[in-house]
């Protein structure tokens, strides 16, 4: 799937659109895409798999948060959130259904007597893993230049003493005594339009069709155990403030067969003492002195990469930029940099010697400037102003 897709544009709604919105326009255009509607037409199973990969992202909150800061970039392929390239969800039946369900209560519906029953059942099939968020705090010069980095991250691991059956060793699971097998809980219910069943998932296996009599002493039935794992993880260079690395594969464990969720790191960036970014700019104010900047001067100026030689003119004014090319960030994905811009700062000094003030009244009268010099103590200056 293309990762410049808008998905608001795709479900036909828009960016404030809350759950129930989308959810409505999903199922709108679900029905009229699905393959079991449209069989033997591409492209109308391509306009499925691009409503579904837009719904899988924002139906979810979180996901719809990544997506809407970031875009698809950090959701789409790669392992992402995994509806871009399968239907994401079951038969035709199980979107008209599910419109019944709603209507009629329980859950998605089956067979609707008059309306030409679907049949079918619900097992619920291996579940994918869920994403994990962590956060990573790292310096600016890390930020700049990239980084290996150790990550601990808890997360479900499988089971090593079922292998992640949930069933004691040397036990197995067995057919669940509730639904048959089945996954769903069948009810049928009278309704003005004639008896309609809907189907319910087996609270008894969750849906699985299987229940396990033994469950495993180690995981307690659940196929997997809480963990901490070392990551390694590679910092790009470039990488800025509150963007988020993806690590496919890195999330929750799944059920078996499933695959495992994903793990997002979010990056903060600690501040630096001398540089300030924007985008992949740096900025850095310079102090100089009156001389300095009056007489022009040989500067050592800090940079990421350490002080670099640049020289000001004669009578460099406070608040003039200079720019250093290619002295700033590295792109991400590219070998080239950004700049670094240098403000200077011209320092008045606060104290003066006998000599320094002559030196100085002689430039004034060369110059034909009159100065009117306060000489009062700041104490003096607090008693006059009392009073007045």
């Amino acid at each position: 799937m293309s990762t410049n897709k808008n998905y608001y544009d795709i479900l036909g709604v828009s960016e404030t659109a809350d759950d129930k919105e989308i959810k409505k326009a999903y199922r709108k255009l679900a029905m009229k895409y699905h393959p079991d509607k449209n069989p033997d037409d591409k492209e109308a199973e391509e306009k499925f798999k691009e409503i579904n990969e837009a719904y899988e992202v924002l139906s979810d909150s979180e996901k719809r948060n990544i997506y809407d800061q970031y875009g698809a970039d950090a959701v789409n392929g790669q392992g992402g959130f995994g509806g871009g390239g399968s239907y994401g969800g079951a038969g035709f039946e199980d979107i008209f259904g599910d419109i019944f369900g709603d209507i009629f209560g329980g859950g998605s519906s089956r067979g609707f007597g008059g309306f030409g029953g679907f049949g079918g059942s619900t097992r619920r099939g291996p579940v994918r893993g869920a994403d994990i968020q962590q956060s990573i705090r790292i310096d600016f010069k890390d930020a700049a230049f990239g980084k290996k980095v150790s990550l601990k991250v808890t997360r479900n691991e499988e089971c090593e003493v079922c292998n992640g059956s949930g069933a004691k060793p040397g036990t197995s699971k067995k057919t669940c005594s509730e639904c048959g097998g089945s996954g769903v809980i069948t009810e049928i219910r009278q309704t003005p339009f004639g008896n309609m069943s809907s189907q319910r998932t087996c609270s008894k296996c969750s849906g699985t069709g299987e229940e396990i009599e033994h469950p495993c002493n180690e995981c307690g039935g659940s196929g997997s155990v809480r963990k901490t794992k070392t990551i390694e993880v590679d910092i790009p260079a470039g990488i800025d403030d509150g963007q988020i690395i993806k690590l496919a594969g890195q999330g929750e464990y799944g059920d078996k067969g499933a695959p495992r969720g994903d793990l997002y790191i979010i990056v903060k960036v600690k501040p630096d003492k001398k540089f300030t970014r924007e985008g992949y700019d740096v900025y850095i104010d310079m102090p100089v002195t009156f001389v300095q900047a009056a007489l022009g001067d040989d500067l050592q100026v800090p940079t990421i990469d350490g002080d670099v030689k640049y020289s000001i003119p004669a009578g460099t004014q406070t608040g003039t930029v200079f720019r250093l090319k290619g002295k700033g960030i590295q792109k991400m994905n590219s070998s080239s940099r950004g700049d670094q811009y240098v403000k200077v700062e011209v320092e008045v000094p606060k104290k003066l010697s006998d000599k320094q003030k002559e030196l100085l009244r002689e430039f004034a009268g060369e110059t034909g400037e009159k100065v009117q010099e306060n000489k009062k103590s700041f104490g003096q200056k607090i008693e006059d102003f009392f009073s007045k």
